[in-house]
């Protein structure tokens, strides 16, 4: 619960200094100053938290972990496969209101508003961590556990960067989207931890 209290209250303290217009948005428009230098680099990293990149990633994850998990006997072989889906489902299902409601100017010279949270952060959070852990659990060399995490992190810090370099975001939106992502992978992970991946139970 204490992992879970962590990034609810973070992502509850940013989305109130976005509503009351707080302090911590004089430091993100600074930030924002500092680092936004569109470039081709950072289009393309931007584009990792696209929807047609990031979501045919995690579908190959779930495939692939369903067809593992059946073809060993797994009871419940099914549900990390749908837990994964659902909380990429949710995404959009979570983002979309909060960026009504938040209403956030976008970087200048942008009009639009709706900013917060990152729906690009959050997809290419939630899309590279779900993926990264189904699959763990079918590695057997820590080494290439590693490299899997390594590669995640670097996907969704490559994504992230690029959105805030670009321009296409402050980077309170990221890290809101980040903390609100948290919880859905830690959502995630305690669904398929309390429900998933048992063996099956045999009569004697």
């Amino acid at each position: 619960m204490l992992l879970l209290a962590v990034p609810f209250l973070l992502f509850l303290l940013i989305t109130w200094q976005v509503l009351a217009d707080g302090p911590l948005l004089r430091l993100d428009e600074r930030l924002s100053d500092a680092l936004v230098r569109p470039d081709r680099a950072s289009e393309l990293l931007s584009d990792l938290g696209n929807v047609e990149t990031a979501v045919p990633v995690l579908a190959l994850a779930l495939a692939v972990t369903a067809w593992r998990l059946r073809a060993t006997g797994v009871d419940r072989w099914w549900l990390p496969a749908a837990a994964g889906a659902a909380a990429m489902v949710l995404v959009p299902v979570l983002v979309a209101p909060l960026k009504a409601w938040t209403d956030r100017p976008g970087t200048p010279p942008s009009p639009a508003t709706g900013y917060f949270p990152s729906g690009h952060t959050a997809t290419a959070t939630v899309a590279y961590g779900t993926a990264t852990l189904l699959l763990l659990p079918l590695l057997g060399s820590p080494a290439v556990r590693r490299c899997l995490v390594a590669l995640c992190a670097l996907l969704i810090l490559g994504a992230s960067y690029g959105l805030v370099r670009r321009g296409y975001h402050w980077p309170l939106d990221v890290v809101g989207s980040w903390c609100l992502s948290m919880i859905l992978l830690l959502a995630f992970s305690a669904t398929v931890a309390r429900y998933g991946q048992r063996a099956p139970q045999h009569e004697e």
